[in-house]
């Protein structure tokens, strides 16, 4: 019998098979550009929780003792293991001494930490000098405070929370939570490596990392 040459069946997805990937595909993306998005949110309220409880501190230790940490010229005798500051000004003035950011362990800036940690009233180390020591933010960057303005274009304030290594997409967020929506002006400001000679940046690229300054 002679063999018949029957057409192959084509091999293929159909309308509908490729309706469903599709589909798929689609959730998909939405469901990590979603989760995304919440992790960005969290990291923003990590980042706007440091600048809320710095205050919370000061004012915790000073209706303990009627001082200012880091600036306290009795913080050996309020707490345990205190170390008193010495640069870079005078101990027990009323001011925060010292930039932000300071890595001089004797910096009143820098000794702000540990008061208020031996306090009880915020956590880590209370070691000068230890590599866990120095503060970081959700972003990893360093936190800090002073009394002296960081920003030319700031003046209101006593003491002046600031927050490194924040992104300019989040710095918008966070000054659009705690303050008037624009980084340049009003009582939070971003900009690079903040000085009392230094003006706010404006405008913030997203991806640009800036510090996040905060008159309280």
């Amino acid at each position: 019998m002679p063999h018949l040459n029957l057409p192959r069946r084509q091999s293929g997805f159909t309308l509908i098979e490729i309706a469903i990937v599709l589909v798929i595909i689609g959730l998909l993306l939405g469901g990590i550009l979603k989760g995304q998005e919440l992790i960005n949110s969290a990291r923003v309220k990590n980042l706007a929780t440091d600048f809320r409880n710095i205050p919370v501190f000061i004012y915790g230790y000073q209706d303990k003792f009627k001082a200012l940490p880091g600036d306290d010229s009795d913080a050996n005798t309020h707490v345990t293991g205190a170390t008193v500051a010495t640069t870079p000004g005078t101990a027990g003035n009323g001011i925060i001494e010292g930039n932000w950011n300071s890595v001089t362990t004797t910096d009143e800036s820098y000794l702000f930490w540990q008061h208020v940690r031996l306090a009880g009233l915020a956590p880590g180390s209370t070691t000068a000098g230890a590599g866990d020591y120095e503060p970081r933010n959700a972003a990893g960057g360093r936190i800090g405070i002073q009394s002296a303005r960081p920003f030319t274009s700031m003046n209101n304030g006593t003491w002046f929370i600031c927050s490194g290594g924040i992104t300019g997409q989040f710095a918008k967020q966070l000054d659009a939570q705690l303050d008037d929506g624009v980084t340049n002006t009003g009582a939070m400001q971003a900009g690079a490596a903040p000085n009392t000679s230094v003006d706010a940046t404006s405008p913030l690229v997203d991806a640009t990392q800036y510090t996040v300054c905060m008159g309280v």
